[in-house]
């Protein structure tokens, strides 16, 4: 019997994706839950395992563009008896197994071309297609890779993780020079679903008659979904951004006052989000257009504030969803940032995680933005962008007095939200920031 492989749900506002990379081959055969190709959307990358087991039949290649319940390969059940698990061990394998598609590196002989193994290393792991392709791909050694799985396998995060760790070592000038293609201070990045070209230098000559060279690199397919993405933005909505700033004089004095014992109370850090998340969520109660979005001729307002918050990951910015982010407490909002945001660099965020936004939160202060125009994500009306922290001096009370400052930035869909009500909305939020009580006295 064949079974269709269907491509499942991409999440709110998602109707399309990019099929990645087929992570098992035509006619080979897979067994239940093994994870056959990766999905690419401008959310996240999906591994998409067999429902089933039995021998695979592709009928759509990697590269296309695929939609929700698109049919892109059929897996035959019949032979699905005669299907060696991979989970086999040592003990229960056939004698003599067939080689694997791509044999790990060889390793070093011993004095006189003894075969045996080097002290403390451990034999060939066996592995998925995914993490194979990564090992391929990073020159990674797999007999050195830690192995967090069931079984002691190695996860496809082990191998990002390792490959992270070889990057970070080669940028450092101890395992030899970067990548040209990436950057030595860049965080690295997961394997593009279909591998770019390699770069091709074009010989260029000066003024001065020296050679230079330019690169030319072919966007991975999940930055192409991008950058559509953000284009679509800003040519379907009316998109305004307004401007404020806030001393954070109070939020900071009130977190070294009470972190230590919020932790021990709580088990989780106070950072500086779960006070804007509040903010913004207060906020939201005053100007309901923020939390709202069009649909067709309809305004859809939502009692639910359910906050997109940005993170940053080895794969790159994802802003995974603080649902009812409204009824949390600041620890409850603190351990669901820092669950979602393990989940982002463990490359496990799903869609659920990743879908139902209904406002985001942007923080480029991070990376040293002192201000910026962040972009709506649609069908969101709002988003609001964090920037550094920097002391400047302010005029308080009539005097010029030095103090932790930020600059907010508020994107905003004109056709619903008016000039305003966008005022409005920054202006409590600073507020709201400026003078933490109004928080917990809900004015």
């Amino acid at each position: 019997m064949a079974v269709q492989v269907k491509i499942p749900s991409l999440g709110e506002s998602v109707t399309e994706a990019i099929l990645g990379t087929w992570l098992a081959e035509e006619g080979q055969a897979i067994a239940v839950d093994e994870v056959i190709f990766e999905l690419e959307s401008d959310k996240a990358n999906m591994e998409i395992a067999a429902e089933t087991a039995g021998t695979l039949h592709i009928l759509i290649q990697a590269g296309e563009t695929v939609s929700e319940g698109d049919v892109v390969a059929e897996i035959d059940t019949a032979a699905a008896a005669a299907t060696p698990k991979p989970t086999e061990t040592a003990s229960t394998a056939p004698s003599s197994p067939a080689a694997p598609a791509d044999p790990p590196p060889a390793r070093p002989a011993g004095p006189a071309g003894d075969s045996t193994p080097v002290a403390g290393e451990r034999e060939a792991p066996f592995l998925s297609p995914a993490v194979r392709r990564i090992v391929k791909e990073e020159n990674l050694d797999p007999t050195t890779l830690p192995a967090t799985g069931p079984g002691n396998r190695i996860t496809k995060a082990d191998a990002l993780s390792a490959a992270e760790r070889s990057r970070e070592t080669a940028a450092s000038g101890k395992g030899g020079a970067a990548p040209d293609s990436v950057p030595a201070t860049a965080p690295a990045a997961a394997p593009a679903a279909v591998p770019p070209a390699p770069p091709q230098p074009i010989a260029a000559t000066t003024s001065s008659g020296q050679p230079r060279t330019e690169t030319r690199v072919r966007m991975s397919r999940m930055r192409q979904v991008i950058a559509r993405r953000m284009v679509e933005a800003q040519r379907t909505a009316a998109i305004l951004t307004t401007f404020n700033e806030v001393d954070l004089t109070a939020v900071m004095a009130l977190r070294a006052e009470h972190k230590e014992s919020f932790r021990e109370r709580h088990d989780v850090g106070l950072g500086f989000m779960s006070f804007f998340a509040k903010a913004c969520c207060a906020a939201a109660r005053v100007v309901p257009e923020l939390n709202a979005e069009i649909q067709d001729d309809e305004i859809v307002y939502r009692e639910a504030v359910n906050m997109g918050i940005a993170v940053g990951t080895p794969k790159g910015l994802v802003v995974p969803v603080v649902h009812d982010c409204d009824l949390l407490s600041f620890a409850g909002i603190e351990k669901e940032i820092g669950r979602l945001a393990a989940k982002g660099r463990d490359g496990k965020l799903g869609v659920g995680d990743l879908s139902g936004a209904t406002f985001t939160i942007s923080n480029g202060g991070v990376y040293g933005s002192l201000l910026s125009t962040p972009i709506l994500n649609p069908p969101q009306s709002g988003i609001l962008g964090m920037h550094k922290i920097e002391k400047r001096p302010v005029v308080v009370d009539d005097q010029i007095v030095i103090r932790p400052m930020m600059y907010l930035a508020l994107s905003y869909d004109h056709r619903i939200v008016d000039g305003e009500g966008a005022v409005t909305f920054l202006v409590h939020v600073k507020e709201a920031l400026e003078e933490p009580a109004r928080l917990l006295l809900e004015i």
